[in-house]
């Protein structure tokens, strides 16, 4: 990893965090700012998404807009941009280069410099972000527990809203757990110890940016998700 290098041709320890994070930082951004909800609406139908329904650029609001595929093709163009912004923060610092460069995706996707620092609400970022740093630390098992939850929440509500919010708020205690149990039974995985603070500031990013839809639930005015194939006519 980078921060190694850098300790190797004779950089003090803080020098070489410091740029180590700044690096996994800027990758983060400018990678997540890649938005493409945005981009496959002005392609696809010559029309900006952040105009229609929600004004979100995410891929549920691309869902009701413009149907099933264009809202999957979104979905993965932001799950792969955050793999490579994920991949780049393991590159930098490791576990932590992982996460930091995790939420300057979400960062990113969420305020675009690309697009005038409008974008989605970072969802399928979180989701990304979960699935690479629970890969990467032998954890696969915390994805497959937050996609159940977010699948019987979304099928038993159909509020995608809800289940984002739900698993947002499970994640940080539930890493915490696991790294916990990790931890106390085998020490040498003791470089995992505090990695649940990112997850705290992730389940936050996610759940402020859906501060509106928690009024919506609240109020019994949230939009629900049609399962339903879109009719070209909508």
């Amino acid at each position: 990893m980078l921060f190694a290098k850098l300790c190797e041709l004779g950089l003090n320890n803080t020098a070489a965090l410091i740029i180590a994070v700044v690096l996994s930082a800027v990758f983060g951004y400018f990678i997540g700012s890649v938005n493409f909800g945005i981009i496959l609406s002005e392609k696809l139908y010559k029309e900006d998404v952040r105009k229609k329904g929600s004004g979100n650029a995410g891929s549920t609001n691309m869902v009701r807009n413009y149907g099933w595929v264009p809202g999957l093709l979104t979905l993965a163009g932001d799950l792969v941009k955050t793999a490579l912004a994920v991949l780049m923060g393991m590159l930098m610092f490791l576990e932590r280069g992982m996460f930091i460069a995790g939420i300057f995706c979400m960062i990113g996707h969420i305020f675009p410099i690309y697009f005038g620092f409008k974008g989605g609400k970072g969802v399928a970022c979180f989701g990304g972000i979960i699935v690479m740093t629970s890969i990467k630390m032998g954890q696969w098992y915390i994805f497959v527990i937050l996609l159940a939850i977010f699948l019987i929440v979304v099928i038993g509500t159909r509020y995608v809203s809800l289940a984002s919010i739900v698993c947002a708020m499970v994640y940080p205690v539930l890493l915490n757990r696991v790294d916990a149990f990790l931890i106390s039974n085998v020490p040498e995985l003791q470089v995992l110890q505090g990695l649940e603070i990112y997850a705290v500031i992730l389940g936050l990013m996610v759940i402020i940016q859906h501060r509106d839809n928690i009024g919506r639930l609240l109020r019994g005015e949230e939009n629900k998700i049609s399962f339903k194939k879109k009719k070209k006519n909508d």
